[in-house]
Formats: structure tokens, C-alpha cells, sequence
């Protein structure tokens, strides 16, 4: 599947300084290196929406409407970034007046969907912790 690009394209509604909370972002990471360059996930309480998670940008899309987007975070300031807990400053993008509405939402249900995602491909592989080799001679 081609990289999406239509939020690079698109009129822009409104553009804001945000934040991406720590967890959502290293789980996407996460994901990105062990399932794909870029997931789609159907939102499973927003009946026609989508998200796809690519590595410098995430895109709700209207599916129903031809993938338009509806919100994207992009711009992830990663660089530099020397801890895991700190939220994330990014640029959310809103292409709809009602985006505002589901970027809650949106990465509760993509921390639940990629959660579940990387637990089961985690259960397909053997476990790669080492015992500890018992000492014979106890101080």
C-alpha cells in the first residue's frame, strides 16, 4: 500500500501546537517497526473513520468520503528526545469543524487495537528471557 500523502494536499481548516502523550506514541512506534511502515485501523466506535499510522504523521480519514482526511497529527519533535515518559509536541491538523470531537477517541482506540496487535504477535514467539544460572558455590 502506498504511503497516504492527501494531508500534505488537502485545505487545511486549522492548524494548532499539541502534544502526543508518551504512551501513545512509543506504542505507535513500537508497532510501525514490528507490523508495517504504515497501519490502518478501523475506529471501532466511529462507524466510518479510520486511522492510519505512518512514522511522521497520523491520519484520521473519512472512509465513506473517499479516504478525505478529517484530523493528522505531523511534525512529531522527536529529535533530541532523551526520555520516554514526556509527552510528545506535535502540530494537530483539523481538515473538518467537528474534528475536535474524536482525537480522544481516535488514541484510546488505537492504543487498545495496537496493544492487542503487539500482544498477539508477541504470544507467536518464543520467550527470549534467559534464566539465571544458579551459582553452585553460595557466598
Amino acid at each position: 500500500m502506498p504511503p497516504y500523502t492527501r494531508h500534505n494536499e488537502v485545505l487545511i481548516l486549522d492548524r494548532r501546537p499539541g502534544n502526543v502523550d508518551a504512551n501513545y506514541f512509543n506504542q505507535a512506534q513500537t508497532a510501525l517497526k514490528r507490523i508495517g511502515q504504515q497501519i490502518r485501523l478501523k475506529i471501532p466506535t466511529l462507524n466510518h473513520l479510520d486511522l492510519i499510522v505512518q512514522q511522521d504523521a497520523w491520519i484520521i480519514v473519512d472512509r465513506v468520503l473517499n479516504d478525505i482526511p478529517v484530523v493528522a497529527w505531523t511534525d512529531f519533535q522527536t529529535e533530541g528526545r532523551n526520555n520516554l515518559h514526556e509527552p510528545i509536541a506535535c502540530e494537530i491538523r483539523l481538515y473538518h469543524f467537528a474534528a475536535r470531537m474524536v482525537l480522544k477517541t481516535t488514541l484510546d482506540a488505537m492504543e487498545d487495537i495496537l496493544g492487542q496487535s503487539l500482544a498477539e504477535q508477541d504470544s507467536d514467539k518464543p520467550e527470549k528471557v534467559l534464566p539465571f544460572k544458579k551459582d553452585d558455590n553460595p557466598a
